[in-house]
């Protein structure tokens, strides 16, 4: 070959001369062609060519050596039809934003399946797949995306008012060259581009071509129609082509359903939302709820189960679960999430702990990598599989070792959590969904809910008001939707029988489908590919009138073996072992295979196929429609037995294991009582439910279901004859429903679990109870009927040997004894310490040693007090006392704020707080932010309290307790001026004057007297604050209250210039406490400064001011370290030392410049006028 430029004689097939670098052949960016360097088109598809001169071809540096391999390679090729039209009729702009759009989405669509975007022509998009990295679905993958493209174009379309706007698509797989160097344009040339180019020039505008060898590779998992052979321009020989339908599985095939799977259709709309929906989760990390709520049959499952498709085929790793709720009573406790963490840990449902134990670990282990928090997940884990039992351990707690698992989940990929018939769902579980959305809302949990309109009955505030959930209601599909279906599925069914089966549908997708499945039974179909074809004649055919009808015609026409086998699966659940279906129908393995084979290629059965599902190997119903009216047509005497066989065998199968499936089994058994309640076995079916329901309840109670619990516990109460079985059932009831809040049915429980003991002559027990119902009494505010039921209940344990129940009486007795100030506390708190330390009750001993420790601190023996706080605090970490560790911190920040160690009691309120949010208890949380107000205020980080309200919820939703704290924060808006802020918080804490514990009515009193200074009502503010002084004694003299109320009192009186106040201030710090806080100190010499002012004692004034600044700035009160140097200053101003108050002044300045102090600012600005005039 001669070069053109300088004549050197090349080899052929050079692209470049030796001698001098000219181009010899050009290759055709589009198609990869070689053409003649002189040649301005492609001469195989046209494309313009960019002609360069030996200057051109002579980069100026080096470029590396491309990287050229031969490789397998699948290549898209996409364009739009209709965008020439549309672009004449439209704005410029109009059309440039379009386009821009369409370019965005072909880049997010070949993206997110791994493919890369090698160029654009015009409208015309290429793809690649294979490098530079290959996978081996890389050809399923592309078919994926030129599906999803097709998709997002008509969307694009539809909302551009362009309904005409479709795209169309080839993909061909085979050998091509690639530089793996390349990025974009030009990695990838040979006959492969060419031919991706002519399949989409091929392809019917919204369809996709795909060539032979991507047909093979992809049809596992995507359905096909042949096409037909076409000749395509530079194929020598006619090349056949498949036209891709839809996606039919997960990657590589998995979980292909045997039988044909009907299209897709009408459901576009909720498809397109959802997907956008979990890639902004995804996208943003963030935590999204999707209710898809409808009737059966309506296609809820077929959504998610489209979704999980689409999910599965990405290029990006996603964590899948799902799990379903059983319709069993009310449900079984948290049954959907304990199948999500089976999934997880790949733990089948029927292994034994020994082998399931092993298998938690190692998924928790490869998934937490902090040793800390697998320590604290696995457990609760355990507890939530039935392979531990903790009881007595509180809801959060097991929340958080949960929510903390699924968030760590996250934080490896993008975590989708599936719940099937939710409807059917225990009020816990819900409980916990909520929980997990509101605490991990900046984690990438997208939580999909499938449910019935039920779900809004028994749970009306489900998703309402939340700004991360989404709910999408299904509608009946239109008839022309209902038309697509059935011509999608069978394309030569007749136009007057789709009209009958839509008409009789009423928009239910499902009716459609199982006629379909009607019309197989009777041989009237036959498969052909990917469709069904006619074989019989069907034009007659009777269609009945209902789904259920539908259903229950199909079953009729079953053989009588299949339709046994059918019944008993039935009775089983919506999913059953082949082992629990040999032992309950009684039929050999060799018998039952092939009545369970037909019944699966009869589509009313399908093998659980997901490798990662704890179900998988199963046999479950197609639908839960089909087990509904297999069921009904039991009669009762079978459904007994039935319900027997099966409760039978699931207590033999589970042997030891029997924790989880307890509420299963007595739901089973207690079908099978109702069914016969009068047959001569029906007294020992309805022992066996009583104590199946009791070990329910026990389960419950284990994992903190409280509403589970209390409803099997009162079930085996109703169960049970004897009183006294009955009346200790009602009363764990009782305790489960109080610890639930739901206090009505607690006294309830308790009351009748009272009368029913004194029936017996149970008088222990009896005060067991009604001390419990005394404590209830105090929930709703009755102080003084709970302390009067308490000394019942104490004075008729106290006469017996002591135990457990006493000591707990007697330290309940003591915290509210302690809490309205009664002297007799200490003398309960003793009691119990005493039996609590001998029996080992931890729970009992933390407490109690928190009480007495608040009793000495108020009675001034602070270093005992404090000293019994540490201890309590240990006892309640050995002992893993969430609750009790989080009293502890309170208190203990409590104690040491007592002496103005500030920094300790932070470090307790930090630590609390990481507990509580650990363990999602909002109570506590807003109970260790709100704690240090006075801290804030006094050390001037008004900023970070400021920020803190911002985090609270509305006012009316804390409790006293909370609300108590906020009166701090009051103090400071009113320090800024912002007097509105502080009203607000004081309409909120209006109930509190009236409380009946001491410290709400102080909190209460202090911010009266605050509102009512900085309104210019000295003397009201000095009488109240005294008032608040008062009631603050009663909870300890040093306490923040009413060390902030002292203050608040010496202010006003010092303004009122009412000496006599000051000094009555003064002698009550003196004598308050046994060892006065340094705070006190400080704020005493402060006020001894004014008095020695008012005196005209300068010598003294000057000593106490300093030494009053100087114990602020030691303790960390920066405010008041400001406020005593301005009044220092305003004194010696008033002296005539002007150089002197100038420095003092400005270090004032520069604090409340900082805190945004606006009044204290003004004051200064007042006082130096005041001098320069």
């Amino acid at each position: 070959m001669l070069c053109p430029e300088c004549g050197a004689d090349n080899r052929s097939g050079r692209k470049f001369c030796l001698q001098c670098g000219t181009v010899l052949q050009l290759a055709c960016p589009s198609c990869g062609t070689t053409n003649e360097p002189s040649a301005l088109f492609c001469g195989e598809c046209g494309t313009a060519l960019a002609v360069s001169g030996p200057s051109e071809v002579r980069p100026e540096p080096p470029s590396p050596a491309a990287q050229q391999e031969r490789r397998l390679v699948s290549v898209l090729f996409a364009d739009l039809v209709g965008f020439t039209t549309l672009s004449e009729s439209r704005d410029a702009e109009e059309v440039r934003d379009l386009l821009t759009r369409y370019f965005d989405d072909c880049r997010s669509v070949i993206t997110r399946y791994g493919g890369v975007v090698e160029k654009f022509i015009g409208d015309a998009v290429m793809a690649v797949w294979g490098t530079p990295v290959a996978t081996e679905n890389d050809a399923e993958r592309a078919v994926r995306a030129s599906l999803e493209l097709i998709q997002a174009v008509a969307a694009l379309g539809a909302e551009a008012g362009a309904p005409g706007l479709r795209a169309r698509a080839g993909v061909v797989t085979g050998e091509a060259a690639v530089d793996l160097s390349a990025r974009g344009q030009g990695m990838v040339a040979g006959d492969v581009v060419n031919t991706a180019a002519r399949l989409q020039t091929a392809a019917a505008p919204g369809g996709c071509f795909v060539d032979g060898p991507t047909y093979r590779l992809s049809t596992a998992a995507i359905a096909y129609e042949d096409a037909g052979v076409f000749e395509l321009k530079g194929k020598a020989e006619p090349v056949r082509l498949y036209r891709a339908l839809r996606v039919v599985a997960n990657r590589m095939g998995m979980q292909r359903a045997e039988g044909l799977e009907a299209p897709f259709v009408g459901r576009d709309r909720e498809m397109r939302l959802v997907k956008d929906l979990f890639h902004g989760c995804a996208d943003e990390g963030r935590a999204h709820l999707v209710t898809v709520a409808g009737v059966a049959g309506i296609g809820k499952t077929r959504l998610s189960w489209e979704l999980e498709k689409y999910i599965d085929g990405l290029s990006d790793d996603v964590l899948w679960h799902r799990g379903r709720c059983l319709p069993y009573g009310e449900g079984v406790s948290y049954w959907a999430l304990a199948e999500m963490v089976r999934r997880r840990a790949d733990i089948l449902e029927e292994e034994e702990t020994a082998v399931a134990s092993p298998k938690l670990s190692a998924a928790v282990a490869r998934y937490v990598a902090d040793p800390d928090e697998r320590k604290w997940i696995e457990p609760r884990l355990a507890s939530l599989l039935g392979l531990e039992t903790r009881s007595g351990i509180e809801k959060e707690d097991l929340f958080s070792g949960w929510r903390l698992f699924f968030e760590r989940l996250s934080d490896h990929a993008p975590t989708v959590l599936v719940f099937e018939d939710l409807q059917w769902g225990d009020p816990s579980l819900l409980d916990f969904i909520e929980y997990l959305l509101e605490w991990s809302r900046r984690h990438s949990l997208f939580v999909l809910i499938l449910a019935r309109p039920e779900l809004f009955d028994k749970r009306p505030s489900w998703s309402v008001a939340r700004r991360d959930s989404t709910t999408a209601y299904l509608d009946p599909l239109p008839p022309d939707a209902m038309d697509a279906l059935l011509s999608g599925l069978v394309p030569g069914l007749a136009q007057d029988l789709r009209n009958r089966i839509a008409e009789r549908a009423e928009g239910i997708p499902l009716y459609a489908v199982e006629t379909v499945r009607m019309l197989l039974d009777r041989r009237l179909l036959k498969r052909a590919g990917d469709r069904y074809e006619v074989t019989g004649a069907v034009d007659a055919l009777e269609v009945p009138e209902s789904l259920q009808a539908l259903i229950a015609a199909r079953l009729d026409a079953l053989p009588e073996g299949e339709r046994r086998v059918l019944q008993d699966a039935a009775v089983a659940g919506k999913t059953v072992t082949k082992n629990a279906l040999i032992a309950v129908t009684g039929r050999s393995e060799d018998e039952l295979d092939p009545l369970l084979s037909a019944l699966v290629r009869r589509e009313l059965l399908a093998i659980q196929q997901d490798p990662m599902s704890p179900e998988r190997g199963q046999y479950g119903f197609v639908q839960a429609l089909v087990q509904k009216v297999a069921y009904e047509t039991i009669s009762r005497k079978d459904r007994k037995l039935r319900h027997l066989e099966v409760a039978g065998y699931l207590e033999q199968a589970s042997g030891n294991d029997r924790d989880e499936i307890a509420e299963v089994v007595c739901s089973h058994l207690l079908h099978a009582y109702r069914a016969a309640p009068k047959a001569p076995d029906a007294p020992e079916i309805k022992r066996r439910a009583a104590e199946a329901s009791e070990r329910a309840g026990e389960r419950a109670e284990s994992l903190s279901a409280t509403a589970e619990a209390y409803r099997y516990f009162e079930q085996a109460a109703e169960l049970q004859v004897e009183d006294a079985t009955r009346a200790s059932l009602l009363e764990r009831a009782g305790r489960m429903a109080w610890r639930g809040a739901d206090n009505g049915r607690a006294k309830d429980c308790f009351g009748a679990a009272v009368a029913l003991y004194e029936r017996e002559g149970m008088s222990r027990p009896a005060a067991r109870v009604k001390a419990a119902l005394a404590e209830v009494m105090w929930d709703e505010g009755r102080g003084g009927e709970a302390l009067e039921g308490l000394e019942r209940s104490f004075e008729v344990l106290s006469g017996e040997k002591p135990d457990a129940d006493l000591a707990f009486v007697a330290h309940t007795l003591g915290r509210l004894a302690a809490a309205m100030g009664r002297p007799e506390a200490t003398r309960y708190v003793e009691l119990a310490l005493e039996i609590a330390e001998a029996k080992g009750l931890a729970e009992v001993l933390s407490g109690a040693l928190q009480t007495k420790g608040i009793l000495l601190l108020e009675s001034g023996r602070n270093v005992e007090g404090l000293a019994l706080m540490r201890q309590a605090l240990e006892v309640a970490l050995e002992n893993d006392l969430s609750t009790g560790t989080l009293r502890a911190h309170a208190n203990m920040s409590h104690v040491t704020l007592l002496g103005d160690r500030y920094d300790v009691a932070l470090r307790h309120w930090s630590d609390g707080l990481a507990l509580a949010r650990t363990l999602g208890d909002r109570k506590w949380e807003w109970s260790f932010l709100l704690g240090p107000g006075f801290v804030h205020f006094v050390a001037g980080a008004w900023d970070e309290a400021m920020a803190v309200l911002a985090e609270l919820p509305a006012y009316e939703e804390l409790n006293n307790y909370s609300l108590g704290e906020l009166s701090f924060f009051a103090v400071i808006a009113l320090n800024r001026g912002d007097k509105d802020a502080a009203k607000e918080i004081f309409a909120a804490c209006a109930g509190l004057e009236l409380s009946g514990d001491l410290q709400d009515r102080a909190s209460y009193a202090f911010l009266r007297a605050s509102i009512a200074a900085a309104e210019g009502h000295d003397d009201q503010a000095l009488e109240i604050a005294r008032e608040a002084i008062r009631t603050g004694h009663g909870i300890g003299f040093d306490s923040e209250l009413v060390k902030a109320s002292f203050a608040q009192a010496g202010e006003a009186a010092l303004t009122l210039d009412d000496r006599a106040a000051i000094e009555d201030l003064l002698v009550l710090a003196d004598t308050g406490v046994r060892v006065m806080p340094p705070f006190f100190k400080a704020q005493a010499a402060r006020f001894r400064a004014r008095l020695s002012a008012m005196d005209v004692d300068d010598a003294a004034a000057e000593a106490s001011f300093w030494w009053a600044a100087a114990r602020f700035r030691d303790i960390g009160a920066h405010f008041y370290v400001a406020v005593t140097l301005l009044e220092h200053g305003e004194w010696l101003l008033s002296r005539g030392r002007k150089r002197d108050a100038d420095d003092l002044i400005q270090q004032a300045r520069g604090v409340f410049e900082e805190l945004g102090a606006r009044p204290w600012l003004e004051r200064i600005d007042t006082s130096v006028e005041a001098v320069g005039a």
